[in-house]
């Protein structure tokens, strides 16, 4: 993305005084959730602040937690160090419980074609490399999976219900422990237009240099 696309979308959000992921009026993360949800072809997005908060909530959101054992796409030493954290172990049995899709800007143009090669209950699509900070997302097309996924997250969508009318939107739901993984607006901003710029055809902005 050019430097003058950046300056109008960071001039953009912070003008409109919503800066933060728990305002009620925020529309950059539902933008970007739309966004990755059409170009996956998924149902439902969670956004994540890093990749390993994604990874997280894509385990948590199919019920895997400590003393459990899973086979995993993704086995640098970062994840394996994270997962050991969690107490999950990993294993070469079964299934894979999520795919992974690391974006940049070399690539990004080619997110359809790369989750339409997924198999797994959740898609996980690190968007760290598009240049903009850490983000994630978890991609899927089972209701439960995304709710226990947002339900992760301190401020996630079913937090923010209970901010504003002061009851529990799902008691069900509540997890023993959430985390700080929510995804700045600011963020999503510069990654939805980044996204949008290399699924256009290269005549419509210019060639990439």
């Amino acid at each position: 993305m050019e430097l003058f696309d950046t300056s109008t979308v960071l001039t953009r959000v912070l003008t409109s005084g919503v800066v933060m992921s728990i305002e009620k009026s925020d529309r950059e993360l539902p933008g970007l959730e739309r966004l990755l949800s059409k170009q996956t072809g998924r149902a439902k997005a969670a956004l994540f602040n890093s990749r390993t908060g994604a990874l997280h909530g894509a385990l948590a959101g199919q019920g895997v937690g400590h003393g459990d054992a899973v086979s995993v796409t993704t086995t640098d030493r970062t994840t394996l160090a994270f997962l050991a954290w969690l107490g999950v172990t990993v294993t070469a049995d079964g299934p894979a419980a999520y795919d992974h899709v690391s974006l940049t800007t070399e690539n990004a143009d080619r997110l359809p074609q790369l989750a339409s090669a997924a198999t797994a209950p959740a898609l996980v699509v690190d968007l760290t490399g598009l240049g903009f900070g850490p983000a994630a997302a978890v991609l899927t097309d089972d209701t439960a999976v995304w709710a226990r996924a947002e339900r992760l997250k301190i401020f996630g969508a079913y937090d923010l219900r209970t901010m504003w009318t002061q009851e529990e939107a799902d008691a069900d739901l509540v997890p023993g422990v959430q985390f700080n993984y929510r995804l700045s607006p600011l963020v999503a901003a510069c990654a939805r237009m980044a996204l949008t710029q290399a699924a256009m055809p290269a005549a419509a902005h210019g060639a990439r240099s």
